[in-house]
């Protein structure tokens, strides 16, 4: 395997969220390949971000995915659910 990735941690994270709406933080982690504390601190920033919006639902955490939000860089005038589809997630019926 490859000692760099094109996709950050952060885009790692979002896409695995995107993917599975109720993951825990550990399972994010085993899937990244990072630990559970810094998938914690990931998740922290993307919801600062405005990237999801974390809601609790008994005792578990679901994350609801902003696709509009634009991706943070220089080079491109994306939204963030141009590259979640590049990766695998599938966009759910919107809301009118």
């Amino acid at each position: 395997m490859a000692e760099w990735s094109f996709i950050t941690n952060h885009g790692l994270v979002l896409v695995t969220i995107a993917k599975q709406p109720l993951i825990t933080a550990r399972e994010i982690g085993d899937i990244v390949g990072i630990t559970e504390r810094a998938a914690y601190k990931i998740i922290k920033d993307l919801n600062e971000s405005g990237y999801i919006t974390k809601l609790k639902v008994g005792r578990r955490n679901k994350y609801k995915i902003h696709p509009d939000v634009p991706i943070k860089d220089e080079i491109s005038d994306s939204a963030v659910s141009e590259l979640l589809v590049i990766l695998g997630w599938k966009r759910r019926g919107r809301k009118k």
